[in-house]
């Protein structure tokens, strides 16, 4: 059984021959794909970083409006509605993703912004605390996939990606039974059940790093067509958001206790 990555960006049936083919043959005309037209491991390092100093660009400006006496809530929820929706047009339409992840960044970052500013004026110094963690938990991952310590085989996956599922489910659910119902979902406040819970959707997370590195090795062996970087820079993106929140929510549990 062939398990592939959650994240709707980087699955193998995005990371196909099959798949890009048809996508390639509308860029490319059927024209042979050359060295310089292929997807590669630095191109899409530099693509993610474009898209992690977009998105930092437009956190500053929700930041910058929140703590200087304006109404930051508009562009925080308008950006994380277009943010979706780009990520949905690209998730069916990936030969668009070089104009499609640029836009993204930067309304994610609207977004990311607000939150963090919320999560700032309730506590005070936990928003540099989760950059940190992110960025720690990504290198760390990134160096365990690299130096092949944590190998990502079927069975990886399938547990990865089954822990996602669940994750994603009882999300959901609690989500629409708290609108219409006085129901509590036992993943809010700070007990220790609640933080448990945010640890292990962390770690679930950082898993979810390693899925994400091995589809866009395998892209890259597969020779996919240049605009699958930017495809697959966007993916790795969405991956360092959901982390990053979820740093956010376990760090907040923590300091309430207090």
């Amino acid at each position: 059984m062939n398990f592939n990555s959650k994240n709707p960006f980087l699955s193998n049936k995005r990371f196909s021959s099959n798949a890009v083919s048809k996508a390639s043959e509308q860029v490319h005309e059927a024209q042979i794909i050359d060295y310089n037209q292929e997807m590669s491991i630095s191109g899409t390092i530099n693509k993610t970083a474009i898209l992690f100093l977009l998105l930092c660009a437009g956190a500053m400006l929700t930041w910058w409006m929140a703590f200087n006496g304006m109404n930051a809530m508009l562009p925080t929820i308008g950006g994380a509605i277009v943010a979706f929706i780009l990520v949905l047009i690209s998730a069916f339409k990936p030969q668009a993703s070089p104009y499609l992840a640029p836009g993204y960044a930067l309304f994610e970052g609207l977004f990311i912004g607000g939150i963090s500013a919320i999560f700032e004026t309730r506590f005070p110094g936990i928003v540099i605390n989760a950059v940190g963690a992110t960025l720690v938990t990504f290198l760390v991952c990134l160096g365990l996939y690299k130096f092949k310590i944590v190998k990502v085989t079927e069975q990886f996956k399938s547990v990865v990606i089954a822990a996602t599922l669940a994750i994603a489910t009882y999300y959901l659910i609690s989500w629409l039974v708290s609108m219409f119902t006085s129901f509590t979902p036992v993943h809010h406040g700070n007990s220790m059940m609640s933080i448990g819970i945010s640890v292990f959707v962390i770690i679930v997370a950082a898993l979810n790093l390693f899925l994400d590195f091995d589809q866009i090795e395998k892209g890259v062996q597969q020779r996919m067509p240049k605009f699958m970087e930017w495809y697959g820079a966007m993916g790795l993106m969405i991956t360092l958001v959901w982390l990053y929140i979820e740093f956010l929510r376990l760090l907040s549990k923590i300091s309430s206790k207090d």
